[in-house]
């Protein structure tokens, strides 16, 4: 019987590799090839040619155009590649070596390629064998290289996971191949939350609840969803195991919306209104009430936290219109942080802290923008594209997802952290809003 799933197929290096890396690792650890931390990056000419074929069985010639496409799809969906045009190519991939002393790296240098993926492949019966190498062509040196043994309908997991091992060889950061962002569609006709993989692939709808479904939120592992849903007339407050799909129903009077689980931790802040005004309150993941986190007048809602889970931003129109607010949850201390504009909602706290993404509503619509959590730096990161809202940050927080009205009908886009590449990542029946990235996901 066919088996299917991440157990199915086993990485290894081959043997080859063993030597190579152990004489490469010095020179090679000691540069860091992209900075994502870098303001603006300079993109790096990245040359993918077709995977060569090792084998004879069949669909080779197929495979060979579909391996690579998706591998330089894969790694450009960042934004740190400029994958070169297979038509400058100065070589046939079918008869060149994947064998670093046996490659001519002119050939690649020439056309301006500082980076040359080459793949082989065997598919025999139902078995996929994919051998991956990373070099850098003005040194001639192999950077990373793997070999995967699957079955065939794993070549996407396959070459997701040789695409994360190539992000964190050179930018020392974990990818995000293995994230999913869930988000909102109206596609049946009710809001219900979906869940597709970070470029988009493959969107599935989650609840079936024929209502109102809003403001997904991921714990920190992965494992919980939380959300609000109004399948019993009003907002209560949803927690959820993603792979059960079983969790807890917090239903108090009032409603429950926005929750933001803490970083780390099996427990989240939530807009609370049981007791009056809606206000923020920290509850276990089991839906337990553990204390109150603000407590004024106005209304406050949409948490998010600093990674560390020390400090909480929010909105509140405690000064007349909503602005986002900072609390060091230790202290006690709230301070105003938007100034700019009279309509300051959704702050999101980026993975790394630097910045807080939030949607500003003003004379030229709704857009997003970041600001620094001490207040400065405030930067607008779309304009003059319909309206966009709701931003979130990818694992790695070097991307972006948004809704955005710019073409019609609200959809899903996604752009680098400083707003460059701004497009969109999928398009089903209906509108899609309210996306939120998750963690990286060991089950994916």
């Amino acid at each position: 019987m066919r088996r299917s799933g991440p157990a199915l197929f086993a990485v290894v290096s081959v043997a080859f590799f063993v030597g190579v890396f152990i004489c490469l690792s010095p020179p090679c650890q000691a540069r860091v090839y992209i900075d994502i931390t870098a303001p603006y990056l300079r993109k790096i000419p990245t040359a993918v040619p077709f995977f060569k074929d090792q084998g004879s069985g069949d669909k080779q010639g197929e495979l060979a155009s579909t391996l690579a496409d998706l591998l330089a799809q894969t790694i450009d969906f960042t934004g740190f590649f400029k994958i070169l045009n297979r038509e400058s190519f100065l070589e046939d991939p079918q008869q060149a070596s994947l064998i670093e002393n046996k490659i001519n790296f002119k050939n690649w240098t020439d056309i301006g390629a500082e980076l040359l993926v080459k793949g082989g492949f065997e598919y025999n019966g139902d078995r996929l064998t994919v051998e991956l190498r990373l070099f850098d062509s003005f040194s001639g040196r192999l950077i990373i290289g793997k070999r995967y043994v699957g079955y065939l309908d794993d070549q996407r997991r396959v070459i997701r996971r040789f695409c994360n091992d190539m992000i964190r060889r050179l930018t020392g950061h974990e990818g995000i191949f293995n994230s999913q962002i869930a988000f909102i569609s109206t596609t049946t006709g009710h809001k219900e939350i979906y869940l597709a993989d970070f470029d988009g692939h493959n969107p599935k709808q989650h609840t079936n609840t024929e209502t109102i479904t809003l403001f997904p939120a991921w714990s920190s592992d992965g494992q919980w969803l939380a959300y609000t849903d109004y399948r019993h007339g009003k907002p209560d407050l949803y927690i959820e195991n993603i792979r059960e799909q079983q969790g807890t129903v917090i239903s108090l009077k009032g409603s429950s919306l926005t929750p933001a689980w803490v970083p780390g931790q099996f427990a989240l802040a939530a807009s609370l209104s049981h007791e009056g005004n809606p206000a923020i309150y920290l509850l276990t993941g089991k839906g337990k009430i553990i204390k109150k986190l603000t407590d004024h007048w106005g209304i406050d809602v949409s948490p998010t936290w600093s990674p560390d889970g020390q400090i909480l931003a929010f909105v509140s129109d405690r000064s007349g219109s909503p602005q986002i607010y900072i609390k060091n949850v230790e202290d006690g201390k709230v301070r105003r942080l938007t100034y700019e504009g009279n309509y300051n909602t959704a702050p999101q706290w980026s993975p790394r802290g630097g910045y807080i993404a939030y949607t500003r509503f003003g004379t030229e619509g709704i857009n997003i923008y970041v600001i620094r959590p001490e207040g400065r730096d405030s930067i607008q990161l779309t304009r003059n594209a319909g309206n966009n809202e709701s931003p979130t940050w990818s694992p790695d927080g070097s991307l972006m997802a948004f809704s955005s009205t710019r073409e019609g009908p609200s959809r899903i886009y996604v752009m680098n952290a400083n707003g460059a590449n701004q497009r969109r990542l999928l398009t089903l029946q209906g509108e899609q809003t309210n996306p939120s990235w998750s963690p990286r996901l060991s089950y994916y």
